[in-house]
Protein backbone atom coordinates (compact mmCIF):
# COMPACT_ATOMS: atom_id res chain seq x y z
CA UNK A 1 0.00 0.00 0.00
CA UNK A 2 2.73 2.44 0.99
CA UNK A 3 4.62 1.97 -2.26
CA UNK A 4 1.56 2.52 -4.47
CA UNK A 5 0.79 5.74 -2.62
CA UNK A 6 4.35 7.00 -2.97
CA UNK A 7 4.55 6.00 -6.64
CA UNK A 8 1.52 8.13 -7.48
CA UNK A 9 3.06 11.04 -5.63
CA UNK A 10 6.38 10.60 -7.39
CA UNK A 11 4.67 10.60 -10.77
CA UNK A 12 4.00 14.30 -10.43
CA UNK A 13 7.68 15.11 -10.97
CA UNK A 14 9.42 12.05 -12.39
CA UNK A 15 9.67 11.58 -16.16
CA UNK A 16 7.98 8.47 -17.55
CA UNK A 17 11.29 6.63 -17.91
CA UNK A 18 12.15 7.28 -14.27
CA UNK A 19 8.66 6.54 -12.98
CA UNK A 20 8.70 3.06 -14.46
CA UNK A 21 11.78 1.82 -12.68
CA UNK A 22 10.58 2.56 -9.18
CA UNK A 23 8.27 -0.44 -9.28
CA UNK A 24 11.19 -2.82 -9.82
CA UNK A 25 11.25 -5.60 -7.25
CA UNK A 26 8.90 -3.88 -4.78
CA UNK A 27 5.87 -5.77 -3.44
CA UNK A 28 2.59 -3.90 -3.87
CA UNK A 29 -1.08 -4.50 -3.29
CA UNK A 30 -4.18 -2.84 -4.62
CA UNK A 31 -6.00 -0.02 -2.87
CA UNK A 32 -9.57 1.03 -3.20
CA UNK A 33 -10.26 4.65 -4.12
CA UNK A 34 -11.31 5.67 -0.60
CA UNK A 35 -8.14 4.33 1.02
CA UNK A 36 -5.98 6.00 -1.59
CA UNK A 37 -7.66 9.39 -1.25
CA UNK A 38 -7.36 9.29 2.55
CA UNK A 39 -3.68 8.42 2.40
CA UNK A 40 -2.87 11.11 -0.15
CA UNK A 41 -4.54 13.73 2.03
CA UNK A 42 -2.16 12.91 4.89
CA UNK A 43 0.99 13.03 2.75
CA UNK A 44 1.90 16.58 3.65
CA UNK A 45 4.94 18.08 5.42
CA UNK A 46 4.81 18.01 9.20
CA UNK A 47 2.06 15.41 9.54
CA UNK A 48 4.11 12.46 10.81
CA UNK A 49 3.65 11.38 14.41
CA UNK A 50 6.93 11.75 16.31
CA UNK A 51 8.03 11.09 19.88
CA UNK A 52 8.76 14.81 20.45
CA UNK A 53 7.27 18.09 19.18
CA UNK A 54 8.68 19.35 15.88
CA UNK A 55 10.33 22.31 17.57
CA UNK A 56 12.25 20.05 19.95
CA UNK A 57 13.96 17.79 17.41
CA UNK A 58 17.64 17.22 17.99
CA UNK A 59 20.06 15.69 15.54
CA UNK A 60 19.54 11.96 15.94
CA UNK A 61 18.26 8.95 14.04
CA UNK A 62 14.50 8.49 13.79
CA UNK A 63 12.78 5.87 11.64
CA UNK A 64 10.87 7.04 8.57
CA UNK A 65 8.96 5.29 5.78
CA UNK A 66 11.68 4.18 3.42
CA UNK A 67 15.04 4.65 1.74
CA UNK A 68 16.14 4.54 -1.90
CA UNK A 69 18.64 1.96 -3.15
CA UNK A 70 20.57 1.77 -6.45
CA UNK A 71 23.24 -0.77 -7.41
CA UNK A 72 26.18 -0.44 -9.80
CA UNK A 73 27.76 -3.53 -11.38
CA UNK A 74 30.91 -3.57 -13.45
CA UNK A 75 30.08 -4.06 -17.11
CA UNK A 76 26.41 -3.17 -16.57
CA UNK A 77 26.53 0.31 -15.03
CA UNK A 78 23.93 1.74 -12.68
CA UNK A 79 20.72 -0.19 -12.18
CA UNK A 80 17.24 1.09 -11.51
CA UNK A 81 16.39 2.77 -8.17
CA UNK A 82 14.13 0.94 -5.74
CA UNK A 83 12.16 2.26 -2.80
CA UNK A 84 12.88 0.02 0.19
CA UNK A 85 10.89 -0.08 3.42
CA UNK A 86 13.12 -2.23 5.62
CA UNK A 87 16.13 -0.33 7.10
CA UNK A 88 18.55 -3.20 6.56
CA UNK A 89 21.12 -4.18 3.94
CA UNK A 90 22.25 -7.72 3.07
CA UNK A 91 25.99 -7.38 2.47
CA UNK A 92 28.62 -9.82 1.23
CA UNK A 93 31.24 -10.64 3.89
CA UNK A 94 33.96 -9.77 1.37
CA UNK A 95 32.58 -6.30 0.59
CA UNK A 96 35.35 -3.72 0.16
CA UNK A 97 33.45 -1.31 2.41
CA UNK A 98 34.07 -3.70 5.30
CA UNK A 99 37.67 -4.61 4.51
CA UNK A 100 39.17 -1.50 2.92
CA UNK A 101 36.87 1.35 3.85
CA UNK A 102 35.52 1.97 0.36
CA UNK A 103 32.64 4.16 1.53
CA UNK A 104 31.64 7.80 1.26
CA UNK A 105 28.54 9.77 2.11
CA UNK A 106 26.87 13.15 1.83
CA UNK A 107 24.55 15.32 3.87
CA UNK A 108 21.95 17.79 2.62
CA UNK A 109 18.58 19.09 3.73
CA UNK A 110 15.03 19.66 2.53
CA UNK A 111 12.99 22.55 3.93
CA UNK A 112 9.28 23.27 4.01
CA UNK A 113 8.34 26.77 2.84
CA UNK A 114 5.41 28.81 4.07
CA UNK A 115 3.31 27.83 1.03
CA UNK A 116 3.71 24.15 1.92
CA UNK A 117 6.17 23.34 -0.86
CA UNK A 118 9.33 21.38 -0.07
CA UNK A 119 12.72 22.45 -1.42
CA UNK A 120 16.09 20.69 -1.35
CA UNK A 121 19.13 22.91 -0.79
CA UNK A 122 21.84 22.63 -3.47
CA UNK A 123 21.69 18.87 -4.26
CA UNK A 124 23.83 19.39 -7.38
CA UNK A 125 26.74 20.44 -5.17
CA UNK A 126 26.39 17.29 -3.08
CA UNK A 127 26.37 15.18 -6.22
CA UNK A 128 29.63 16.82 -7.34
CA UNK A 129 31.26 16.36 -3.96
CA UNK A 130 30.29 12.69 -3.81
CA UNK A 131 31.78 12.23 -7.27
CA UNK A 132 35.02 13.80 -6.04
CA UNK A 133 35.06 11.42 -3.06
CA UNK A 134 34.53 8.50 -5.44
CA UNK A 135 37.47 9.63 -7.57
CA UNK A 136 39.72 9.64 -4.50
CA UNK A 137 38.90 6.11 -3.32
CA UNK A 138 38.26 4.58 -6.75
CA UNK A 139 34.52 3.99 -6.64
CA UNK A 140 31.96 4.17 -9.44
CA UNK A 141 30.59 7.70 -9.72
CA UNK A 142 26.84 8.22 -9.71
CA UNK A 143 25.66 10.64 -12.42
CA UNK A 144 24.30 13.93 -11.11
CA UNK A 145 20.82 13.49 -12.58
CA UNK A 146 20.46 10.01 -11.05
CA UNK A 147 21.69 11.32 -7.68
CA UNK A 148 19.15 14.17 -7.69
CA UNK A 149 16.31 11.89 -8.83
CA UNK A 150 17.08 9.47 -6.00
CA UNK A 151 17.15 12.31 -3.47
CA UNK A 152 13.84 13.68 -4.73
CA UNK A 153 12.27 10.24 -4.63
CA UNK A 154 13.15 9.53 -1.02
CA UNK A 155 12.04 13.00 0.13
CA UNK A 156 8.72 12.59 -1.67
CA UNK A 157 8.13 9.17 -0.15
CA UNK A 158 8.79 10.58 3.33
CA UNK A 159 7.18 13.96 2.80
CA UNK A 160 5.23 13.85 6.08
CA UNK A 161 8.53 13.77 7.98
CA UNK A 162 9.63 17.15 6.62
CA UNK A 163 9.36 19.48 9.64
CA UNK A 164 6.68 22.13 9.11
CA UNK A 165 7.52 25.71 8.24
CA UNK A 166 8.36 27.74 11.34
CA UNK A 167 9.54 24.78 13.42
CA UNK A 168 13.24 25.46 12.74
CA UNK A 169 13.77 21.90 11.61
CA UNK A 170 14.59 20.24 8.31
CA UNK A 171 14.58 16.83 6.69
CA UNK A 172 18.19 15.68 6.75
CA UNK A 173 19.13 13.60 3.71
CA UNK A 174 22.00 11.11 3.95
CA UNK A 175 23.18 9.55 0.65
CA UNK A 176 25.74 6.75 1.13
CA UNK A 177 27.82 4.96 -1.50
CA UNK A 178 29.97 1.94 -0.65
CA UNK A 179 31.80 -1.02 -2.15
CA UNK A 180 29.47 -4.00 -1.87
CA UNK A 181 31.34 -6.38 -4.18
CA UNK A 182 33.74 -8.92 -2.61
CA UNK A 183 37.51 -8.40 -2.86
CA UNK A 184 40.20 -9.85 -0.62
CA UNK A 185 43.18 -8.38 -2.43
CA UNK A 186 43.42 -4.58 -2.12
CA UNK A 187 41.58 -3.34 -5.20
CA UNK A 188 38.34 -1.53 -6.09
CA UNK A 189 35.11 -3.51 -5.92
CA UNK A 190 33.18 -4.65 -8.99
CA UNK A 191 29.87 -3.70 -7.37
CA UNK A 192 28.73 -0.57 -5.51
CA UNK A 193 25.55 0.17 -3.61
CA UNK A 194 24.01 3.61 -3.21
CA UNK A 195 21.42 4.16 -0.50
CA UNK A 196 19.73 7.38 0.58
CA UNK A 197 17.85 7.76 3.85
CA UNK A 198 16.11 10.72 5.48
CA UNK A 199 15.63 11.88 9.08
CA UNK A 200 13.71 14.85 10.54
CA UNK A 201 16.19 16.94 12.53
CA UNK A 202 16.67 20.10 14.54
CA UNK A 203 19.97 21.63 15.71
CA UNK A 204 23.11 19.48 15.59
CA UNK A 205 24.53 21.20 18.66
CA UNK A 206 21.86 21.73 21.29
CA UNK A 207 21.04 25.42 21.41
CA UNK A 208 22.20 26.04 17.85
CA UNK A 209 22.50 29.72 17.09
CA UNK A 210 20.79 30.58 20.36
CA UNK A 211 23.91 30.05 22.47
CA UNK A 212 27.62 29.97 21.52
CA UNK A 213 29.31 26.65 22.24
CA UNK A 214 32.69 25.93 23.81
CA UNK A 215 35.36 24.38 21.62
CA UNK A 216 38.46 22.39 22.51
CA UNK A 217 41.68 22.58 20.52
CA UNK A 218 42.63 18.98 19.77
CA UNK A 219 46.41 18.61 19.98
CA UNK A 220 46.88 14.90 20.70
CA UNK A 221 45.01 13.51 17.68
CA UNK A 222 44.95 14.21 13.94
CA UNK A 223 41.86 14.16 11.77
CA UNK A 224 43.56 13.73 8.39
CA UNK A 225 47.09 13.48 7.02
CA UNK A 226 48.57 15.83 4.43
CA UNK A 227 47.90 14.42 0.96
CA UNK A 228 45.47 11.95 2.54
CA UNK A 229 41.69 11.82 2.19
CA UNK A 230 40.73 14.78 4.38
CA UNK A 231 39.12 16.64 1.47
CA UNK A 232 36.89 13.64 0.64
CA UNK A 233 33.77 12.84 2.62
CA UNK A 234 34.79 9.26 3.34
CA UNK A 235 33.69 7.21 6.32
CA UNK A 236 37.20 6.78 7.72
CA UNK A 237 37.64 10.49 8.35
CA UNK A 238 34.83 10.40 10.86
CA UNK A 239 36.00 7.18 12.49
CA UNK A 240 39.25 8.99 13.30
CA UNK A 241 37.27 11.65 15.16
CA UNK A 242 35.16 9.33 17.32
CA UNK A 243 37.61 9.00 20.22
CA UNK A 244 38.76 12.64 20.43
CA UNK A 245 35.16 13.78 19.98
CA UNK A 246 34.03 11.62 22.90
CA UNK A 247 36.91 12.78 25.09
CA UNK A 248 36.21 16.43 24.28
CA UNK A 249 32.56 16.11 25.23
CA UNK A 250 33.48 14.40 28.50
CA UNK A 251 35.51 17.49 29.35
CA UNK A 252 32.56 19.76 28.61
CA UNK A 253 33.41 20.82 25.05
CA UNK A 254 30.71 20.06 22.44
CA UNK A 255 33.10 20.49 19.51
CA UNK A 256 36.79 20.00 18.83
CA UNK A 257 39.06 21.98 16.51
CA UNK A 258 41.86 20.21 14.65
CA UNK A 259 45.24 21.56 13.61
CA UNK A 260 47.21 20.47 10.57
CA UNK A 261 48.82 17.08 11.13
CA UNK A 262 52.23 18.04 9.77
CA UNK A 263 53.16 21.13 11.82
CA UNK A 264 50.39 21.42 14.45
CA UNK A 265 50.46 25.18 13.89
CA UNK A 266 47.62 25.83 11.42
CA UNK A 267 43.87 25.63 11.91
CA UNK A 268 42.09 23.08 9.76
CA UNK A 269 38.50 22.33 10.76
CA UNK A 270 36.12 21.37 13.53
CA UNK A 271 35.17 17.73 13.98
CA UNK A 272 32.23 17.88 11.57
CA UNK A 273 32.28 21.48 10.36
CA UNK A 274 34.37 24.08 8.58
CA UNK A 275 36.06 26.83 10.59
CA UNK A 276 35.23 30.48 9.90
CA UNK A 277 36.75 33.47 11.70
CA UNK A 278 35.36 37.02 11.50
CA UNK A 279 37.42 40.19 11.97
CA UNK A 280 35.42 43.36 12.51
CA UNK A 281 38.25 45.83 11.96
CA UNK A 282 39.01 44.57 8.46
CA UNK A 283 35.49 43.31 7.72
CA UNK A 284 37.02 39.92 6.89
CA UNK A 285 35.60 36.43 6.55
CA UNK A 286 38.52 34.01 6.99
CA UNK A 287 38.41 30.25 6.41
CA UNK A 288 41.23 27.70 6.02
CA UNK A 289 42.53 26.63 2.64
CA UNK A 290 43.98 23.16 2.98
CA UNK A 291 43.97 19.92 0.95
CA UNK A 292 42.99 18.15 4.19
CA UNK A 293 39.78 20.15 4.74
CA UNK A 294 36.42 18.99 3.40
CA UNK A 295 34.90 21.72 1.19
CA UNK A 296 31.62 22.62 2.90
CA UNK A 297 28.66 23.48 0.68
CA UNK A 298 27.25 25.67 3.44
CA UNK A 299 30.59 27.48 3.73
CA UNK A 300 30.60 28.01 -0.03
CA UNK A 301 27.16 29.63 0.19
CA UNK A 302 28.18 31.80 3.16
CA UNK A 303 31.30 33.00 1.36
CA UNK A 304 29.16 34.18 -1.53
CA UNK A 305 26.73 35.93 0.82
CA UNK A 306 29.62 37.54 2.73
CA UNK A 307 31.15 38.91 -0.47
CA UNK A 308 27.80 40.42 -1.44
CA UNK A 309 27.71 42.08 1.98
CA UNK A 310 31.00 43.78 1.11
CA UNK A 311 33.17 41.54 3.26
CA UNK A 312 36.68 40.50 2.30
CA UNK A 313 36.61 36.70 1.94
CA UNK A 314 39.94 35.02 2.57
CA UNK A 315 40.68 31.33 2.04
CA UNK A 316 44.20 30.82 3.36
CA UNK A 317 46.42 29.33 6.02
CA UNK A 318 45.42 30.41 9.53
CA UNK A 319 48.12 30.20 12.22
CA UNK A 320 46.97 29.18 15.67
CA UNK A 321 48.07 32.53 17.12
CA UNK A 322 45.56 34.28 14.87
CA UNK A 323 42.72 32.98 17.04
CA UNK A 324 43.44 35.97 19.26
CA UNK A 325 42.46 38.29 16.40
CA UNK A 326 38.98 36.98 15.64
CA UNK A 327 35.91 38.75 16.98
CA UNK A 328 33.58 35.91 16.00
CA UNK A 329 34.13 32.24 15.20
CA UNK A 330 31.65 29.99 13.44
CA UNK A 331 31.37 26.26 12.84
CA UNK A 332 29.58 25.85 9.51
CA UNK A 333 28.24 22.84 7.64
CA UNK A 334 25.07 21.15 6.42
CA UNK A 335 24.23 19.53 9.74
CA UNK A 336 24.99 22.55 11.93
CA UNK A 337 24.24 25.25 9.31
CA UNK A 338 25.92 27.90 11.49
CA UNK A 339 26.96 27.37 15.10
CA UNK A 340 28.59 30.28 16.95
CA UNK A 341 31.66 29.35 18.98
CA UNK A 342 32.15 31.43 22.13
CA UNK A 343 35.58 30.12 23.07
CA UNK A 344 38.29 27.65 22.14
CA UNK A 345 40.43 26.18 24.90
CA UNK A 346 43.91 24.70 24.55
CA UNK A 347 44.94 22.25 27.27
CA UNK A 348 48.67 21.52 27.62
CA UNK A 349 48.98 19.75 30.94
CA UNK A 350 48.52 22.40 33.63
CA UNK A 351 48.90 25.17 31.03
CA UNK A 352 45.47 26.35 29.89
CA UNK A 353 44.99 28.91 27.14
CA UNK A 354 41.52 30.14 26.25
CA UNK A 355 40.62 32.15 23.18
CA UNK A 356 37.34 34.05 23.58
CA UNK A 357 35.14 35.46 20.85
CA UNK A 358 32.60 38.11 21.79
CA UNK A 359 31.00 38.40 25.18
CA UNK A 360 29.05 35.18 25.23
CA UNK A 361 26.53 36.58 22.76
CA UNK A 362 25.91 35.86 19.10
CA UNK A 363 28.07 38.16 16.98
CA UNK A 364 26.42 40.56 14.52
CA UNK A 365 28.07 39.05 11.44
CA UNK A 366 27.20 35.53 12.55
CA UNK A 367 23.59 36.58 13.01
CA UNK A 368 23.41 38.37 9.67
CA UNK A 369 24.92 35.51 7.65
CA UNK A 370 22.86 32.88 9.43
CA UNK A 371 19.64 34.83 8.90
CA UNK A 372 20.44 35.27 5.20
CA UNK A 373 21.15 31.63 4.44
CA UNK A 374 18.20 30.40 6.53
CA UNK A 375 15.87 32.88 4.83
CA UNK A 376 16.89 31.43 1.47
CA UNK A 377 16.51 27.85 2.69
CA UNK A 378 13.08 28.64 4.16
CA UNK A 379 11.88 30.48 1.05
CA UNK A 380 11.46 33.77 2.90
CA UNK A 381 13.48 35.81 0.40
CA UNK A 382 14.08 35.52 -3.32
CA UNK A 383 16.45 32.69 -4.20
CA UNK A 384 18.37 34.57 -6.88
CA UNK A 385 21.11 31.93 -6.82
CA UNK A 386 18.93 28.97 -7.77
CA UNK A 387 20.04 27.06 -4.69
CA UNK A 388 16.62 25.62 -3.84
CA UNK A 389 15.37 22.67 -5.88
CA UNK A 390 11.62 22.39 -5.58
CA UNK A 391 9.89 19.01 -5.53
Amino acid sequence: MRFIQSTLLLACWLPVSSFAFLASGIPTRALDATQLQMSLQTKKPGTAKLDVPWGELGFEFRPTNSHVRVTYKEGEGWGKPEMVKEPYIQLHIGATALHYGQACFEGLKAFCHEDGTVNIFRPDENAKRMQASCDRIRMAKMPTDLFIDAVKAVVNDNIEYVPPYGSGGALYIRPILFGSGPRIGLQPADEYTFVCLVIPVGDYYKGGLASPVKGLLITDFDRAAPRGVGAAKVAGNYAADLLPNMLSKKQGFPIGLYLDAKTQTKIEEFSTSNFVGIKHATNSYVTPKSPSVLPSITNKALMQLAEEEGMKVEQRDIDIEELDEFDEVLAVGTAVVVTPVGSITRLDGDDIKQYKFGEGEIGPVTRKLYDKVRAIQNGEVEDKYGWNVKL
